[in-house]
């Protein structure tokens, strides 16, 4: 269950002012491990933390967001959320008005400075009411500076047949398997598995598998697992080669994403 947190007493909203909020929000603490069960709201939902790793699963794929990232999530998109590393959520909430000129896919986001500082105020606040000229003018900067964001790819497609959605579990599930092992449990051939990965999340099996362990160090790496012990697990003979392997991919070495809260 998560810990509620908010820094300041927040003004009690009533259904009358329902129409007129544009922005809600949630700030809680998740323990490690934490999961929610799968769901979707009616409105927006920007999922950022603080401190810790989230990774969102829709049907479609799967989303990581380590400190400094958020992952965008429309409203109606059926999703869970795991929580790798102690987290302090920082979740906003839009309104479908201004949900529509953000993306209809779920997405990660950049956070800013500017962008870190509007939403700890927006949380703060607990909501953001149009009829506030200071909480309208907040909402414009959030969705303005969201609109402006850019990524690496934290995003992991999912395949959409069902015996490349099974290779893709073992995959996840087994990682030292060969692509050949895999193949014949799901009742494919190599190749046949091969054009189907690439047909079906426009990446290669090998490429896919790379990137599939280079997201789970993330999230070891936010448990407080050493660089080496995750290396080996991701099946990199040297620490030196899982950093490039890392920086190559995510622009950065693991250690500048969580050098900072």
């Amino acid at each position: 269950m998560p810990i509620q947190c908010h820094s300041m007493p927040r003004k009690r909203h009533t259904a009358a002012d329902e129409p007129f909020i544009e922005v809600r929000t949630l700030a809680a603490v998740f323990p490690s491990g934490t999961s929610t069960d799968r769901h979707a709201h009616d409105w927006g939902q920007l999922i950022y933390a603080a401190a810790g790793v989230t990774t969102v699963w829709t049907e479609g794929g799967s989303w990581v967001a380590p400190p400094h990232w958020a992952v965008w999530v429309p409203a109606g998109a059926k999703h869970s959320i795991r929580f790798a590393g102690d987290t302090e959520l920082r979740t906003l909430y839009l309104r479908p008005s201004l949900a529509a000129e953000l993306p209809r896919q779920c997405s990660v986001v950049t956070v800013s400075p500017l962008l870190r500082e509007l939403i700890t105020r927006a949380t703060d606040l607990g909501a953001l009411d149009e009829r506030e000229p200071v909480h309208r003018a907040l909402t414009l900067l959030i969705v303005g500076e969201f609109r402006r964001s850019e990524a690496p790819p934290f995003d992991l497609p999912t395949p959409s047949s069902e015996p490349a959605r099974k290779a893709a579990r073992l995959l996840e599930e087994k990682p030292e398997a060969t692509p050949a092992d895999v193949a014949r449990k799901v009742g494919l051939s190599a190749r046949t598995l091969e054009r189907r990965f690439r047909a079906e999340t426009g990446l290669s099996l090998g490429s896919w598998r790379r990137h599939s362990r280079l997201l789970h160090a993330l999230r070891q790496l936010a448990t407080g697992e050493t660089t080496k012990a995750v290396a080996q697990a991701a099946g990199y003979r040297t620490a030196s080669a899982f950093v490039a392997a890392f920086r190559q991919t995510f622009g950065q070495t693991p250690g500048r994403y969580f050098a900072q809260r």
